[in-house]
């Protein structure tokens, strides 16, 4: 084990490691030292308090302004109350029977100080924060060691505040800067311009200055992109050297019948997209295709047009959705689309035809025993279903094409052991309904082709978004509803999404209970509760909102409901009735958001829209607006005009472009949340890279990697590289790179 492995009790002591490893999941002496700081603040430059949000937990550093003790009326105590400001803003700091504090917290001090950020009477608070003063003359260790250089502030916590944390990367950097290796090889620091990865982390954690600083992120930049394009670079080349059999349609086969029959022409984007998937499938080596596009772009068409390409080929194809409902979807659209194509050998099918079957965990034991049939002696070319399809028992005559739609909500088993059901390597195509940055998609999905489909089919309405104040403006929201009548109306549906189900009753917090009970006996537990007394309300919920609307704006209408919770015949009567416009408006959870396609759907109002992401909203928004009739999305909300949430609904009202929308979604999100959904919940390893803003980075480390593997695929004459690779692939970032 390398002096870097070291577990922190060595260097810090039990006490100091266990909170080290219990609230920032650091471990190892590497831990501590890639641990990067989030910001850095120089003396005089105070930290901005307007733009904090309430239950964050922060390091601030501010101007001391008022101290004031204020003893509790008609019993013991006090509570002490001191004001910091940055010039513009104030942010109260509270403490309870601590009057000693005066004496060190005088007016005109500059400190550092660590909490939670909780609200009292409108007035932001942290109550009894850490602290660490910065004017001190003689006994403040932090005033000398950040004395005429920049302070670092770390992403800390509770029991860890940043200048704990600062003095513990301090010893770290002390005792085992000699121990740090160099992954990446010296003809490449030298092409480039690289400091030594030991100088990198000095100076990342002790700049004398902002050109310190940049130096060492534009070294570390590079280990992160290069490091992964290395690890992308071998699964590029493992899965090149894979045997796969050619998959070509055939003339005047299925494939062409299928063509013959459509009543649209493909865009020139479906055409593009179709002939860079069929060149992949006609190859000898396993095609790993990401096919990426807009909200109703025509992906799950081309998706199938592949399909029946590998079943002319001889071979059968299957199609993995995340849910049931997405799946009885797909395989009623697909049954739909191919007609009599769909009813191979059975009477009154084509000639041409194959057999489409649908696998779900919910089936009966005769239409499963069926399924299973079919696709075991080949007579189904087309399987879809859940992940009742990667059971044992399911057995494929001759698998040619695995077909995953939303590749992010499966994990690496699952695509795995489906992919394992081929003789040899499947060809494999990855759908997601998410539109992802080119930088994105180079750095999470690097190791499959990228095609992207930017168009709508022709035929497809325009949607319009608007935000509906509902606090500030009741009447929009008294309108929201006459608009859905109105659509109604004329001829068509709608939805109403909410973010909960309802039928659940949370469970009571014990911690809640006791503060709302202590609240009642003293003021000073009333403030440390200060943010809890403005929570806001639970979530609204599908069966009570359907049921309000059902008695009031909507009475007259038929009106359903749609959740996952539902039983799966159940969930699948309802969509069936809605699609054969039984039902005039379907409220529902977010399980329609992907995949669901009512072309009479034509209004769609999102509840609480500010508890949705960004591309969930456009997710959404997608499912109106799919027929000749235009679509209308209307974005409810209570939040404030000019809060960050009625910012980011504003963003999805003021654009269609997903693409666009991506990006805002990641620049207002942590990028590791971005990369951890999509490499299966794996804590993100990217610290200092940017996947939106160092475009140039990754696209010239992918280059530089690529050379490398070719030229030493095991890594053998780079042993430092190799251990930084296996530090990200360890056990627990298994899945990681295993996204095939």
């Amino acid at each position: 084990m390398g002096a870097l492995d070291e577990p922190l009790t060595k260097l810090v002591g039990d006490r100091t490691a266990k909170v080290l490893a219990d609230s920032l999941k650091l471990r190892t002496v590497g831990d501590l030292l890639h641990h990067y700081p989030r910001r850095y603040v120089e003396r005089g430059q105070l930290t901005s308090l307007d733009e904090l949000e309430v239950d964050e937990h922060v390091t601030v550093l501010a101007r001391i302004e008022k101290v004031t003790l204020i003893p509790f009326r008609g019993r013991k105590g006090d509570r002490l109350e001191v004001v910091v400001t940055d010039g513009r803003s104030r942010l109260s700091l509270v403490f309870f029977n601590q009057g000693w504090r005066q004496k060190e917290l005088r007016a005109g001090a500059q400190g550092l100080f660590a909490g939670k950020v909780g609200v009292f009477n409108r007035t932001r608070q942290l109550v009894s924060p850490d602290y660490q003063l910065l004017d001190e003359d003689a006994g403040s260790d932090a005033a000398r060691q950040f004395a005429g250089r920049l302070i670092p502030v770390y992403g800390a916590s509770a029991q860890m505040p940043s200048w704990k944390l600062s003095i513990c990367v301090e010893t770290a950097l002390t005792k085992h800067l000699g121990d740090v290796g160099e992954p990446l090889p010296a003809e490449l620091r030298e092409r480039h311009d690289l400091i030594p990865l030991p100088e990198a982390l000095e100076l990342i954690h002790r700049p004398r200055g902002h050109a310190d600083r940049e130096r060492a992120q534009s070294r570390l930049r590079w280990d992160e992109a290069f490091v992964l394009q290395v690890a992308l670079a071998q699964r590029r080349a493992a899965d090149s050297a894979l045997p796969a059999k050619p998959r070509r349609a055939r003339e005047g086969g299925l494939l062409d019948a299928f063509d013959a029959r459509l009543p649209f022409t493909l865009t020139e984007g479906q055409r593009k997209v179709a002939a860079e998937i069929a060149a992949d499938l006609a190859t000898d080596h396993p095609m790993h295709r990401l096919l990426q596009g807009e909200v109703g772009s025509g992906k799950t068409m081309v998706a199938l047009r592949a399909m029946l390409a590998v079943v002319d080929a001889g071979g059968q194809a299957v199609l993995l959705a995340p849910t049931e409902v997405l799946a009885q979807q797909h395989h009623r659209s697909v049954v739909e689309m191919m007609g009599d194509l769909a009813e191979g050998g059975m009477l009154g099918g084509s000639d041409l035809g194959t057999r489409v079957v649908l696998l779900t965990g919910s089936m009966g034991v005769p239409a499963r025993r069926q399924a299973l049939l079919d696709m075991a002696c080949g007579d189904a070319g087309i399987a879809i279903g859940t992940h009742a399809l990667i059971e044992d028992k399911v057995q494929f005559q001759d698998l040619g094409l695995v077909v995953v739609d939303e590749q992010h909500r499966f994990g690496v088993e699952q695509r795995d052991a489906l992919r394992a059901k081929g003789e040899q390597p499947p060809h494999l195509l990855v759908m997601t309904a998410t539109p992802i940055p080119r930088t994105v998609a180079m750095t999470v999905f690097g190791d499959l082709e990228t095609s992207v489909l930017d168009q709508l089919p022709a035929g497809r309405s325009p949607i319009s978004t608007h935000v509906v104040p509902a606090l500030e403006k009741p009447n929009f929201l008294t309108r929201a509803w006459e608009r859905v009548r109105e659509e109604v109306a004329k001829g068509h549906q709608a939805y109403v999404v909410c973010p909960r189900i309802g039928d659940e009753e949370p469970a009571a917090d014990p911690k809640k209970k006791k503060k709302r009970k202590a609240a009642e006996d003293g003021f000073e537990e009333v403030a440390d509760a200060g943010a809890e007394s403005d929570e806001r309300r639970p979530p609204l919920s599908v069966v009570e909102t359907a049921e309000k609307l059902a008695k009031g704006p909507l009475s007259g209408l038929r009106v359903e409901i749609l959740h996952g919770r539902l039983a799966p015949e159940a969930k699948d009567e309802v969509m069936r009735r809605f699609t054969a416009g039984e039902v005039d408006v379907l409220v529902a959870t977010t399980v329609i958001e992907v995949g669901v396609n009512v072309p009479n759907s034509t209004a769609m109002v999102i509840m609480d829209a500010d508890r949705f992401g960004v591309s969930q909203l456009h997710q959404l928004r997608g499912r109106v607006g799919r027929g000749s009739a235009p679509g209308l999305c209307l974005l409810v909300s209570e939040m404030p005009a000019g809060s960050a949430a009625r910012a980011r609904l504003d963003a999805v009202a003021g654009t269609l472009d997903g693409f666009e929308l991506s990006r805002i979604d990641l620049e207002q999100r942590r990028e590791g949340d971005v990369l951890g959904q999509a490499q299966s919940g794996v804590k993100s390893s990217l610290k200092v890279l940017s996947v939106l803003e160092d475009e140039e980075v990754i696209l010239t480390a992918r280059t530089e990697a690529t050379r490398l593997v070719a030229e030493d695929p095991d890594l053998a004459a780079h042993p430092e590289l190799r251990t930084a690779l296996e530090s990200l692939l360890d056990e627990d970032r298994a899945a990681y790179m295993e996204k095939g």
